[in-house]
């Protein structure tokens, strides 16, 4: 399916999507929706059979401290039964810095989100284990924000034996 294509069916079958104009993102196909209908445009997007968005290759977000809303999470699909990609875009305030998890749809969304709640400190609602996963526990702040205070000092922690005091709590299978 050809971006016009793909942009033509994306628009009739989310109405209420705004499609980005191609010539700001280099002919890709991009989508924003509104943090509510995130879900569900998500599931649309995945179970329809047109469309097929049966991967979400990468989940990211992106601060633009200086806009309103600050942030916006960034969902990049691929139909592997249809050879397309889709980035879907969804903003997100700063006084609420939260969206819904996509890890009921797909398991890949599981690190993504917890990178996404590490680097730029936005929550994923319904995350089953939504905690640090690049930095360490006691790390303060979120170093992907744009105004996050390079030369900040951090708690000093003590060694860890990984075997004896692991990182996180152990999970029994």
């Amino acid at each position: 399916m050809t971006a016009d294509a793909l942009r033509t069916e994306v628009a009739a079958v989310l109405p209420r999507a705004t499609l980005v104009p191609e010539d700001t993102v280099r002919g890709e196909v991009v989508v924003v929706v509104e943090r509510e209908a995130a879900t569900q445009t998500l599931r649309t997007l995945r179970d329809h059979p047109t469309l097929a968005f049966d991967m979400l290759s990468d989940l990211t977000a992106v601060d633009y401290v200086d806009r309103t809303p600050r942030f916006a999470v960034v969902y990049q699909l691929y139909s592997t039964r249809q050879n397309h990609r889709l980035r879907v875009k969804v903003p997100v305030p700063a006084d609420d810095p939260s969206a819904p998890s996509a890890v009921p749809l797909w398991k890949s969304a599981n690190w993504g989100e917890r990178e996404t709640w590490d680097m730029f400190g936005i929550r994923f609602v319904g995350h089953p284990d939504l905690r640090r996963i690049l930095m360490y526990p006691e790390f303060v702040g979120h170093p992907l924000r744009k105004d996050y205070p390079l030369h900040q000092r951090q708690p000093l922690v003590p060694e860890r034996d990984p075997i004896t005091r692991p990182w996180s709590p152990r999970r029994t299978v």
